[in-house]
């Protein structure tokens, strides 16, 4: 006999409605003190692809802008912007209490989005740089237009300038949800804190993991693999996580760290013009013009006619890219 679907739906639903208005669910969480809605996760991720566009436009995502069309695609991604911006600064004026109420969250979110698109230009120069830095450092890159249209470093390191800029007006929620589009994306893992330098490269990318408060210098190039993290987290009296100290790296100029490497802790210097190694585990700093790799093992072959043989002879460093 068939189950009445809609009886056992309406026996079911008050309780149920009850538990959810009580739930720790994200709804619940997020509502605001003046009743707008949350920011939205899809509309974020719409406005980082058009300003994408905008940056790059007829060679990379969505959009060809060109003459006004650019005009008004500039103010309406920055009107999309702000709606989000200031949403997210009122929850979180909601969430930790704020002493002077919900007012000026609008006014915060003015002063964030201005100071964006004030430095596109800036930030695109800067990519330039990126881009260079990822042509010159593959052979097998054909072009800057590949790169830029193909490589999902570089499609990281877009995504992370412009979320920086956000994080350094203190903008709540946004930088982070598009650091991790770029990171379910690509498999590159940039927190928006993190401050990267110029002409900054990350070949094939999959696994990379930079922390927020990581610093990278000039022409810094990163293979896959690579973690830049913390190697331990501090607790206050109650046990509760210290947040806003230096517990990431610090990587100087002209830096090459290759595939695998794991470099720790914010006390951790890796000076200029060093070589870092594959598979290297690194927690105290090295000077400059350093190259750090760990011992080669001596490979077992069995050959053709079944006899098992090391291999002698003369050992690359590294063995660099693919």
């Amino acid at each position: 006999m068939g189950v009445n679907v809609k009886r056992v739906i309406d026996k079911l639903l008050p309780d149920v409605l009850v538990a959810l208005n009580r739930s720790e669910s994200c709804v619940a969480q997020n509502a605001v003190c003046c009743g707008s809605s949350m920011v939205g996760q899809q509309a974020v991720v719409d406005v980082l692809e058009d300003l994408i566009s905008i940056l790059f436009p007829g060679c990379h995502l969505r959009k060809d802008f060109c003459g006004g069309d650019l005009a008004d695609a500039l103010e309406s991604t920055a009107t999309n912007l702000l709606d989000q911006c200031s949403k997210s600064f009122e929850h979180q004026c909601y969430v930790e209490g704020c002493p002077n109420g919900c007012d000026n969250h609008m006014s915060q979110a003015q002063d964030a989005v201005e100071t964006l698109v004030k430095s596109l230009p800036d930030i695109l120069a800067l990519l330039q740089k990126d881009f260079i830095a990822a042509y010159e450092g593959d052979p097998a890159a054909k072009s800057t237009l590949e790169v830029v249209m193909s490589y999902p470093g570089v499609y990281a390191v877009i995504v992370h300038r412009m979320a920086h800029c956000l994080y350094e007006s203190k903008v709540p929620l946004i930088p982070r949800v598009m650091s991790e589009h770029a990171h379910s994306k690509t498999g590159i893992d940039i927190h928006p804190g993190a401050t990267i330098g110029e002409g900054f490269f990350i070949d094939h990318g999959t696994g990379v993991v930079i922390g927020e408060t990581c610093v990278i210098g000039k022409n810094v190039k990163l293979y896959q693999g690579v973690t830049l993290g913390a190697i331990s987290f501090e607790k206050d009296e109650d046990g509760h996580l210290i947040k806003g100290v230096q517990r990431h790296p610090h990587v100087e100029d002209h830096v090459v760290i290759y595939a695998g490497a794991t470099i720790l802790g914010g006390g951790t210097t890796i000076g200029a013009n060093s070589e870092i190694g594959g598979n290297v585990w690194l927690t105290h700093s090295v000077p400059p013009g350093s190259k750090v790799y760990n011992q080669q093992p001596r490979p077992l072959i069995r050959e053709a006619d079944g006899a098992w043989k090391t291999v002698d002879g003369p050992w690359d460093d590294f063995g660099a890219g693919i």
